[in-house]
């Protein structure tokens, strides 16, 4: 099987299965392109997936489109992001052709409600991976600018725009004292 077509097809399960966006498309991710075809080393698709956070748009499709260009370049990209749009587009196409039966159906909403504490559950997994990831960096201040963004936005109210820009001036700061150095 090509690369191209490995490609469209997990992107296309993964989007099609996954709810909940884009962090609960990186277990799955990782699972397929670390573990199952070692396409990408977990540090490496960690940090893809911090790019696609950082990105406008989608944070699913994104990743898709940066891991699929990172196995298969150009044409890797177009496959993944191709595949990742795909199931919502049609999902979304049969929801908005029979919306009033669904918008009714007390199984529909109870689905719902389920998939949503699912979602929940697979977030925090990821964030307890993501904070192992981080344990391992040279940098322990890593550690700290999430528990502290956290409670700027939740208590305080920051916005998020602010605690970005806030953490990218610290990191430059970091970066210049310690000579350019990771």
């Amino acid at each position: 099987m090509t690369k191209n077509k490995e490609l469209f097809l997990i992107n296309f399960f993964i989007s099609m299965f996954t709810f909940g966006g884009g962090y609960v498309v990186i277990p799955m991710m990782e699972k397929y392109f670390v573990i199952q075809k070692n396409y990408l080393s977990k540090d490496e698709l960690y940090e893809l997936a911090t790019i696609s956070q950082t990105s406008p748009g989608a944070i699913a499709i994104n990743l898709a489109v940066l891991v699929g260009y990172r196995i298969n370049k150009k044409t890797g990209a177009i496959v993944s992001g191709l595949a990742g749009i795909l199931p919502s587009f049609i999902i979304l196409s049969i929801v908005s052709y029979s919306y009033s039966a669904f918008a009714t159906n007390p199984m529909v909403n109870g689905v719902l409600r389920g998939m949503e504490a699912g979602v929940a559950a697979i977030i925090v997994d990821l964030v307890i991976t993501m904070f192992q990831q981080i344990a391992k960096k040279s940098q322990k201040v890593l550690l700290i600018i999430p528990i502290v963004s956290f409670v700027l936005n939740y208590f305080f109210n920051l916005h998020p725009m602010l605690l970005i820009a806030g953490t990218i001036l610290l990191m430059l700061f970091l970066l210049r004292d310690s000579g350019g150095e990771k």
